[in-house]
């Protein structure tokens, strides 16, 4: 015997009568195809790369450590040091210094201090004449560096060790702040 509520076919479905359990209960109802989804994350992730690639922080300058000798101060247990570094522009632009801090790295810890003033040079020379011996020129504040151009100069810096705490140093570091730029940091280790 024949019912008397026929079944819709599958093809057939009225939509006012669909049950709740099954408007939003799979992903073929809420998400798109696969396919242009992957394509769109690909593209967006190509595009993405590409600009960090073209925007990527650049180098500006390199350098090197040359030298770096101290003194001891009299009646104290510090010393005067002259660092000797190089520093070689590599972009198209001048770079001009800011400021220079060099960190020294014992066993004991780790101290810094910003460069002295080059005016000051000569009164540490009379004070500590050994340590002119190890100092070239001062790299100022200030200093132009030409693109392509290099410039090698001295800084004059004071930590509280003594000369044989300085002389066992495991590294020696100098962050050389540049105007409109990263800075540039250069280390040494012994």
């Amino acid at each position: 015997m024949a019912s008397s509520n026929p079944t819709p076919d599958p093809e057939e479905v009225d939509a006012g009568h669909v049950p709740i359990t099954e408007e939003f209960d799979s992903a073929k109802h809420t998400l798109p195809d696969k396919a242009p989804v992957i394509i769109g994350l690909v593209l967006i992730i190509a595009v993405v790369a590409a600009i960090a690639f073209i925007f990527r922080s650049k180098p500006v300058a390199s350098g090197t450590i040359d030298n770096a000798a101290a003194v001891q101060q009299r009646n104290q247990a510090s010393v005067l040091s002259s660092i000797t570094f190089t520093i070689k522009n590599v972009t198209e632009k001048p770079i001009h210094v800011r400021g220079i801090t060099a960190t020294l790295h014992t066993d004991q810890g780790e101290w810094s201090d910003e460069s002295a003033a080059a005016v000051d040079f000569e009164r540490y020379f009379q004070a500590y004449p050994d340590l002119r011996q190890h100092t070239m020129d001062a790299m100022a504040r200030e200093t132009k560096i030409d693109p392509g151009q290099q410039r090698q100069g001295s800084i004059i810096v004071a930590y509280p060790v003594t000369k044989e705490q300085f002389d066992q140093k495991k590294a020696l570091e100098l962050t050389v702040s540049l105007y409109d730029q990263n800075p540039l940091v250069i280390k040494k280790a012994y």
